[in-house]
């Protein structure tokens, strides 16, 4: 099953996606994970995406497209792939396409989490991060046992430079900007799916179970 999530950051794309891989083995992709890691090794790819990313802005899309392109090349992807992060906006969605049918390959759904403002704000400036293993937290909804450290590896956590609020406000904007032709995209091809991503995990969990399974 190939699938790609859709949504603003913060609507719990990632949150569901870490359950649909292991439900259906196969590999989640995350443009944002692969744009941190890339930054922080100093790779050139990264060092032209560090400026647009800690900004807020929308990473150009020939840099997103050649590092999506390569990934879903992978081994790992022949059984299917959940994109999240990727495609953007309607002309990804098109590059994406044609990078599939070269593969042949297609988009069997494409999920759109719908979250309100709101919750979006909270759910993201209160997020923490480990920088020595990726661990995530949130200071409410999953706070570590240890203010401030990660129960994982101990390292202390830190809020990403793109999580502050101004910062959040203007990815906002920013997808706001560029959502409704890609979603009027997978909706004429007939995949697109409305979750309604103020619900809580657990909820969204059994309404994605129900799709999946009608």
């Amino acid at each position: 099953m190939n699938m790609v999530l859709l949504g603003a950051p913060g609507a719990g794309k990632g949150t569901q996606a870490a359950l649909l891989t292991k439900k259906y083995e196969i590999p989640h992709i995350s443009t944002g994970e692969i744009l941190r890691a890339r930054i922080k090794d100093g790779s050139p790819v990264g060092e032209k995406a560090k400026s647009y990313v800690e900004s807020g802005q929308l990473v150009p899309d020939e840099i997103v497209i050649e590092m999506v392109k390569d990934r879903l090349a992978e081994a790992d992807c022949a059984k299917g792939f959940i994109l999240d992060g990727f495609p953007r906006n309607a002309a990804q969605a098109e590059a994406l396409d044609a990078c599939l049918t070269a593969l042949s390959k297609k988009i069997d759904t494409a999920l759109n989490f719908e979250a309100s403002e709101e919750i979006i704000l909270e759910r993201l400036t209160g997020r923490r991060v480990c920088a020595m293993c990726n661990a995530t937290y949130h200071i409410k909804n999953m706070p570590p046992k240890k203010e401030g450290i990660c129960d994982k590896c101990g390292s202390e956590l830190s809020q990403r430079k793109d999580d502050s609020e101004e910062t959040i406000k203007n990815r906002l904007k920013v997808y706001n900007e560029t959502a409704q032709p890609l979603l009027a995209y997978y909706d004429t091809l007939g995949v697109l799916f409305s979750v309604p991503a103020d619900k809580g995990a657990n909820e969204i969990e059994i309404i994605l179970d129900e799709h999946f399974n009608k």
